[in-house]
Protein backbone atom coordinates (compact mmCIF):
# COMPACT_ATOMS: atom_id res chain seq x y z
CA UNK A 1 0.00 0.00 0.00
CA UNK A 2 1.06 3.58 -0.77
CA UNK A 3 -0.10 6.73 0.96
CA UNK A 4 -0.92 10.10 0.40
CA UNK A 5 -2.44 13.19 2.41
CA UNK A 6 -5.44 15.11 1.75
CA UNK A 7 -5.66 18.91 2.88
CA UNK A 8 -8.86 20.11 1.66
CA UNK A 9 -8.40 24.30 2.08
CA UNK A 10 -11.53 25.18 3.80
CA UNK A 11 -12.14 25.99 7.65
CA UNK A 12 -8.37 26.37 8.46
CA UNK A 13 -5.66 28.84 7.93
CA UNK A 14 -2.07 29.08 5.34
CA UNK A 15 0.31 28.29 8.40
CA UNK A 16 -1.59 25.22 9.01
CA UNK A 17 -1.88 24.25 5.46
CA UNK A 18 2.22 25.00 5.05
CA UNK A 19 3.10 23.51 7.79
CA UNK A 20 1.64 20.03 7.47
CA UNK A 21 2.98 20.01 3.86
CA UNK A 22 6.30 20.93 4.42
CA UNK A 23 6.70 18.31 6.88
CA UNK A 24 4.93 15.46 5.06
CA UNK A 25 7.69 16.82 2.33
CA UNK A 26 9.93 15.42 4.66
CA UNK A 27 8.48 11.83 5.43
CA UNK A 28 8.88 9.84 2.36
CA UNK A 29 6.01 7.29 3.37
CA UNK A 30 3.74 9.97 1.62
CA UNK A 31 4.32 10.25 -1.98
CA UNK A 32 1.29 13.42 -2.91
CA UNK A 33 -0.92 15.32 -0.85
CA UNK A 34 -4.01 16.92 -2.33
CA UNK A 35 -6.23 19.85 -2.05
CA UNK A 36 -9.64 20.12 -3.34
CA UNK A 37 -11.82 22.58 -6.27
CA UNK A 38 -14.77 23.97 -4.44
CA UNK A 39 -15.39 27.58 -3.82
CA UNK A 40 -17.81 27.11 -0.29
CA UNK A 41 -16.86 24.37 1.94
CA UNK A 42 -18.29 21.07 2.46
CA UNK A 43 -19.88 19.30 4.96
CA UNK A 44 -21.25 22.09 7.52
CA UNK A 45 -21.92 26.23 7.30
CA UNK A 46 -20.65 27.11 3.43
CA UNK A 47 -20.47 30.65 5.09
CA UNK A 48 -16.75 29.60 6.70
CA UNK A 49 -13.40 30.23 4.59
CA UNK A 50 -12.69 28.26 1.63
CA UNK A 51 -8.87 28.77 -0.19
CA UNK A 52 -8.84 28.21 -3.91
CA UNK A 53 -7.56 24.97 -4.72
CA UNK A 54 -5.28 25.83 -7.53
CA UNK A 55 -3.24 28.91 -5.86
CA UNK A 56 -3.26 27.09 -2.70
CA UNK A 57 -1.39 23.98 -4.33
CA UNK A 58 0.83 26.11 -6.23
CA UNK A 59 2.14 27.98 -3.44
CA UNK A 60 2.18 24.61 -1.62
CA UNK A 61 4.30 22.59 -4.49
CA UNK A 62 6.62 25.74 -4.06
CA UNK A 63 7.18 25.43 -1.03
CA UNK A 64 8.59 21.69 -1.05
CA UNK A 65 10.99 19.45 -2.97
CA UNK A 66 9.99 16.08 -3.29
CA UNK A 67 5.89 15.48 -2.30
CA UNK A 68 4.04 15.41 -5.54
CA UNK A 69 0.04 17.15 -5.58
CA UNK A 70 -2.58 17.57 -6.96
CA UNK A 71 -6.06 18.70 -6.81
CA UNK A 72 -8.87 15.68 -5.29
CA UNK A 73 -10.48 16.91 -7.86
CA UNK A 74 -10.89 19.71 -10.30
CA UNK A 75 -14.67 20.47 -11.57
CA UNK A 76 -14.37 20.30 -15.71
CA UNK A 77 -17.73 22.85 -14.98
CA UNK A 78 -15.30 25.76 -13.26
CA UNK A 79 -12.96 26.38 -15.96
CA UNK A 80 -12.44 25.62 -20.09
CA UNK A 81 -10.25 22.88 -20.52
CA UNK A 82 -7.52 25.06 -22.58
CA UNK A 83 -7.45 27.33 -19.00
CA UNK A 84 -7.01 24.39 -17.08
CA UNK A 85 -4.62 22.82 -19.65
CA UNK A 86 -2.34 25.72 -19.43
CA UNK A 87 -3.03 25.88 -15.83
CA UNK A 88 -1.95 22.58 -15.57
CA UNK A 89 0.96 22.83 -18.01
CA UNK A 90 2.61 25.76 -16.28
CA UNK A 91 2.33 24.14 -12.50
CA UNK A 92 4.03 21.29 -14.04
CA UNK A 93 7.43 23.41 -15.03
CA UNK A 94 7.16 25.73 -11.99
CA UNK A 95 7.17 21.91 -9.91
CA UNK A 96 9.62 20.36 -11.88
CA UNK A 97 7.60 17.28 -12.70
CA UNK A 98 5.58 16.92 -9.62
CA UNK A 99 1.92 17.68 -10.86
CA UNK A 100 -1.20 15.32 -10.69
CA UNK A 101 -3.77 16.54 -12.60
CA UNK A 102 -7.35 15.84 -10.81
CA UNK A 103 -9.96 16.35 -13.10
CA UNK A 104 -14.17 15.35 -12.60
CA UNK A 105 -17.21 16.46 -13.65
CA UNK A 106 -18.72 18.35 -11.11
CA UNK A 107 -21.39 18.17 -8.55
CA UNK A 108 -21.93 20.93 -6.29
CA UNK A 109 -25.31 22.57 -7.17
CA UNK A 110 -24.91 25.20 -4.28
CA UNK A 111 -21.44 26.74 -5.61
CA UNK A 112 -23.23 26.84 -9.54
CA UNK A 113 -26.60 28.21 -8.46
CA UNK A 114 -24.97 31.03 -6.54
CA UNK A 115 -22.27 32.10 -9.19
CA UNK A 116 -24.46 31.63 -11.82
CA UNK A 117 -22.29 28.61 -13.49
CA UNK A 118 -24.48 26.24 -15.58
CA UNK A 119 -24.39 22.66 -14.07
CA UNK A 120 -27.03 21.27 -16.44
CA UNK A 121 -28.11 17.56 -16.15
CA UNK A 122 -25.84 14.57 -15.48
CA UNK A 123 -26.11 13.44 -18.95
CA UNK A 124 -24.96 17.41 -20.05
CA UNK A 125 -22.23 17.35 -17.22
CA UNK A 126 -20.90 14.36 -18.13
CA UNK A 127 -20.68 15.10 -22.19
CA UNK A 128 -18.92 18.17 -21.15
CA UNK A 129 -16.29 16.44 -18.90
CA UNK A 130 -16.18 13.55 -21.89
CA UNK A 131 -14.73 16.38 -24.45
CA UNK A 132 -13.09 18.68 -21.44
CA UNK A 133 -10.81 15.21 -21.18
CA UNK A 134 -10.24 14.92 -25.07
CA UNK A 135 -9.12 18.48 -25.28
CA UNK A 136 -7.24 18.29 -22.34
CA UNK A 137 -5.36 15.00 -23.71
CA UNK A 138 -4.32 16.79 -26.74
CA UNK A 139 -3.27 20.08 -25.66
CA UNK A 140 -1.34 18.71 -23.50
CA UNK A 141 0.63 16.59 -26.24
CA UNK A 142 0.44 18.24 -29.36
CA UNK A 143 0.99 21.11 -31.29
CA UNK A 144 -2.47 22.64 -32.20
CA UNK A 145 -5.82 21.17 -31.16
CA UNK A 146 -8.64 21.38 -33.63
CA UNK A 147 -11.90 20.71 -32.04
CA UNK A 148 -15.37 20.38 -32.46
CA UNK A 149 -18.04 19.29 -30.26
CA UNK A 150 -20.85 20.26 -28.02
CA UNK A 151 -19.54 22.02 -25.38
CA UNK A 152 -16.03 23.33 -27.10
CA UNK A 153 -14.85 24.27 -29.50
CA UNK A 154 -11.19 24.95 -30.90
CA UNK A 155 -9.25 26.07 -34.01
CA UNK A 156 -5.52 25.16 -34.25
CA UNK A 157 -5.46 25.84 -30.44
CA UNK A 158 -1.55 26.04 -29.06
CA UNK A 159 -0.81 25.50 -25.17
CA UNK A 160 2.92 26.02 -24.80
CA UNK A 161 4.52 24.96 -22.90
CA UNK A 162 3.93 21.21 -22.55
CA UNK A 163 4.02 19.59 -18.90
CA UNK A 164 7.24 18.73 -17.73
CA UNK A 165 5.68 14.88 -17.51
CA UNK A 166 4.88 13.52 -20.58
CA UNK A 167 1.99 12.01 -20.46
CA UNK A 168 1.17 14.12 -17.65
CA UNK A 169 -0.98 12.20 -14.69
CA UNK A 170 -4.32 12.34 -14.72
CA UNK A 171 -6.46 11.63 -12.22
CA UNK A 172 -10.19 11.21 -12.48
CA UNK A 173 -12.92 10.96 -9.79
CA UNK A 174 -15.74 9.49 -8.56
CA UNK A 175 -17.90 6.11 -8.79
CA UNK A 176 -19.99 6.28 -11.91
CA UNK A 177 -20.34 3.29 -13.62
CA UNK A 178 -21.52 4.06 -16.67
CA UNK A 179 -19.53 7.21 -17.38
CA UNK A 180 -16.85 7.67 -14.85
CA UNK A 181 -15.20 4.70 -14.68
CA UNK A 182 -14.76 4.19 -18.65
CA UNK A 183 -13.49 7.19 -18.95
CA UNK A 184 -11.01 6.53 -16.35
CA UNK A 185 -9.58 3.63 -18.03
CA UNK A 186 -9.69 5.47 -21.26
CA UNK A 187 -7.79 8.79 -19.92
CA UNK A 188 -6.63 8.38 -16.41
CA UNK A 189 -3.79 7.09 -14.42
CA UNK A 190 -4.91 7.53 -11.32
CA UNK A 191 -8.84 6.70 -10.22
CA UNK A 192 -10.15 7.95 -7.36
CA UNK A 193 -13.03 6.19 -5.12
CA UNK A 194 -14.94 8.84 -3.49
CA UNK A 195 -16.47 6.24 -1.56
CA UNK A 196 -16.44 4.82 1.97
CA UNK A 197 -17.48 0.74 1.33
CA UNK A 198 -14.80 -1.65 0.84
CA UNK A 199 -17.68 -3.63 -1.71
CA UNK A 200 -18.57 -0.98 -3.95
CA UNK A 201 -14.85 -0.03 -4.42
CA UNK A 202 -14.61 -3.78 -5.44
CA UNK A 203 -17.75 -3.19 -7.38
CA UNK A 204 -16.09 -0.18 -9.08
CA UNK A 205 -12.91 -1.58 -9.72
CA UNK A 206 -14.21 -4.79 -11.43
CA UNK A 207 -16.03 -2.07 -14.02
CA UNK A 208 -12.45 -0.24 -14.40
CA UNK A 209 -11.03 -3.62 -14.94
CA UNK A 210 -13.40 -4.36 -17.63
CA UNK A 211 -13.34 -1.24 -19.18
CA UNK A 212 -9.42 -1.15 -19.64
CA UNK A 213 -10.18 -4.79 -21.07
CA UNK A 214 -12.79 -3.49 -23.52
CA UNK A 215 -10.33 -0.98 -24.83
CA UNK A 216 -6.64 -3.34 -24.66
CA UNK A 217 -5.36 -1.28 -21.50
CA UNK A 218 -3.40 -3.13 -19.42
CA UNK A 219 -5.49 -2.28 -15.78
CA UNK A 220 -2.24 -1.56 -13.71
CA UNK A 221 -1.38 1.54 -15.92
CA UNK A 222 -4.12 2.88 -13.60
CA UNK A 223 -3.29 3.63 -9.95
CA UNK A 224 -6.69 3.02 -7.55
CA UNK A 225 -6.98 5.32 -4.71
CA UNK A 226 -9.35 5.20 -1.83
CA UNK A 227 -10.06 8.28 0.77
CA UNK A 228 -9.80 7.43 4.94
CA UNK A 229 -10.60 10.44 6.99
CA UNK A 230 -8.31 9.82 10.27
CA UNK A 231 -10.16 11.16 13.16
CA UNK A 232 -7.80 10.48 16.03
CA UNK A 233 -8.32 6.86 16.44
CA UNK A 234 -5.36 5.04 14.87
CA UNK A 235 -6.93 1.16 15.43
CA UNK A 236 -10.09 2.58 13.06
CA UNK A 237 -8.05 4.25 10.34
CA UNK A 238 -5.75 0.72 9.80
CA UNK A 239 -8.65 -1.19 9.72
CA UNK A 240 -9.87 0.93 6.82
CA UNK A 241 -7.07 0.99 5.10
CA UNK A 242 -6.41 -2.77 5.10
CA UNK A 243 -10.21 -3.46 4.27
CA UNK A 244 -9.62 -1.03 0.96
CA UNK A 245 -6.33 -2.59 0.64
CA UNK A 246 -8.00 -6.03 0.60
CA UNK A 247 -9.93 -5.64 -2.21
CA UNK A 248 -7.24 -3.80 -4.63
CA UNK A 249 -6.77 -0.38 -3.14
CA UNK A 250 -3.19 0.74 -4.62
CA UNK A 251 -3.23 4.22 -2.75
CA UNK A 252 -4.76 5.21 0.50
CA UNK A 253 -5.03 9.19 0.88
CA UNK A 254 -5.40 10.41 4.44
CA UNK A 255 -7.75 12.99 5.37
CA UNK A 256 -6.01 14.73 8.28
CA UNK A 257 -8.33 16.75 10.44
CA UNK A 258 -8.33 20.49 10.50
CA UNK A 259 -8.59 20.54 14.74
CA UNK A 260 -5.30 18.66 13.85
CA UNK A 261 -1.47 19.77 15.64
CA UNK A 262 0.62 19.72 12.24
CA UNK A 263 2.64 17.08 14.40
CA UNK A 264 -0.51 14.34 13.26
CA UNK A 265 2.00 14.25 10.62
CA UNK A 266 4.60 12.35 11.77
CA UNK A 267 2.08 10.52 13.86
CA UNK A 268 0.66 9.00 10.65
CA UNK A 269 4.11 8.67 8.91
CA UNK A 270 4.79 6.41 11.92
CA UNK A 271 1.64 4.18 12.38
CA UNK A 272 1.48 3.77 8.44
CA UNK A 273 5.05 3.59 7.56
Amino acid sequence: MRFALSTSPQRTTWPWLLDVWRRADERGVFESAWTFDHLYPLFGDSEDDCLEGWVTLTALLQATTRLRGGVLVSGMVYRHPGVLANMASTLDVISHGRLELGIGAGWNEEECDAFGIDLGSMTERFDRFEEGLVVLESLLTNDRTTFAGTHYRLTEAMNNPKPVQQPLPICIGGRGKHRTLPLAARFATHWNFSGTEPSEFAECRDVLVRSCAEIGRDPDEVTCSTLVRYEGDDRAALDAIDAMGAVGADLTIISIPKSADPSVVEHLADLVG
